[in-house]
């Protein structure tokens, strides 16, 4: 994957058993990719929280007196960057729930918390399922994020397996698909009950995570009250659209695509319990580069399979560190430099549902399932 000629870009990954182990990529890493800087770890913080700032005092003090013709260019721009910058200190809450900010597990449950709750994120509900996530990537039973349709459910096999039914899934996914993820599990996996990650009896999680996951429904609620104090109620709905509501619309959509596209790729396989493993799973995720949006949100789209390999590793580490397991990955390293609206098209259009290709008596790959379209 990665090379120019779609042809090869396409061709299915190698999914054999790897000829590595976990501790061989561990053993090349260099030791001081695994070591955390309080330092490194609270500027990132800060420089988004400034950047944000920025952006913030721009949009309201100098658009509003830009001539007509300009506003209409310079509101979309802020909307954009803005949403951009939003997500790049949302990734440093999920790193905050890695444990991968400041190595002390207090530390970066308080800075996680806050960081998530004020970009309306229930911290602990998403740490909790992102780790479910982590632990059973590409399962198609049970993962936790980015979890692929199967040919049974006609809706998407069938009914909506069509130009009309594109553009469909495309508008839901971009504008309603994290929000849909939080409420109802959109994109999970299927539970019975309310899989919600606002409901503490939720079946995503285990008794002694409910009351975390009640405060992280709290953390919400408190920032829902401050924006709407703070904000609505005295600036006006249009301005806190404008200022805050689109910069949040970018940043949702602008997740379920980098998302998707770290997950979903139509050369790379998922796998029921008989065929899935570990490994399997951490190596079907993808790397992708974004260009320079990579550096708003901390080179996260093209290090992702770093990230599922060993996420304790800190962003400002994991580029060196990627470096230096790709000669051992080789074949099994997935990359994919198709520009990120194309790749995403091509993703939503030819990854509809996965089934297994042998369906013969021997049924050698019943367990491996692939992207058709």
């Amino acid at each position: 994957m990665g090379a120019p000629d779609d042809m090869k870009v396409l061709k299915r990954v190698v999914i054999s058993k790897p000829p590595f182990e976990l501790s061989d990529l561990k053993k090349a890493i260099p030791p001081s990719c695994f070591k955390l800087s309080l330092l490194r770890s609270f500027y990132a913080l800060f420089r988004d929280i400034f950047l944000i700032c920025a952006f913030y005092y721009v949009a309201s003090n100098y658009i509003p007196r830009f001539p007509e013709p300009l506003n209409y260019i310079a509101w979309p721009l802020y909307w954009f960057f803005q949403g951009v910058m939003i997500g790049g200190l949302w990734s440093i809450g999920h790193e905050c729930g890695h444990g991968a900010f400041g190595g002390y597990k207090w530390l970066d449950d308080t800075v996680g918390f806050f960081i998530h709750s004020a970009l309306l994120t229930p911290y602990f509900s998403i740490k909790y399922s992102h780790r479910t996530h982590h632990a059973h990537t590409n399962s198609v039973e049970y993962d936790e994020l980015q979890v692929p349709k199967l040919k049974s459910d006609t809706l998407h096999s069938e009914t909506l397996n069509n130009p009309i039914g594109l553009v469909l899934r495309i508008l839901f996914h971009i504008a309603f698909g994290w929000n849909s993820y939080l409420l109802f599990n959109y994109t999970g996996r299927k539970y019975e009950g309310i899989a919600s990650h606002f409901y503490p009896k939720s079946p995503i999680y285990n008794e002694s995570e409910r009351s975390l996951i009640f405060l992280s429904d709290f953390g919400i609620f408190v920032a829902l009250y401050a924006y709407y104090n703070i904000v609505v109620a005295t600036k006006g709905l249009i301005w806190s659209f404008y200022l805050f509501g689109a910069p949040f619309l970018v940043f949702y959509g602008l997740m379920m695509i980098l998302t998707l596209l770290q997950h979903t790729h139509p050369s790379v396989a998922h796998y029921d319990s008989t065929e899935w493993e570990w490994m399997r799973g951490a190596l079907s995720t993808i790397d992708r580069d974004v260009g320079i949006l990579n550096w708003f949100i901390h080179d996260l789209p093209r290090i992702h399979v770093l990230h599922h390999l060993f996420p304790g590793i800190p962003h400002y580490h994991a580029l060196e560190a990627m470096k230096a397991v790709k000669p051992i990955l080789g074949d099994y390293y997935n990359y994919d430099d198709t520009p990120i609206i194309k790749a995403y098209w091509r993703e939503m259009k030819e990854c509809v549902y996965v089934e297994p290709d042998d369906h013969g008596p021997n049924k050698k790959s019943a367990g491996v399932y692939w992207f058709k379209k």
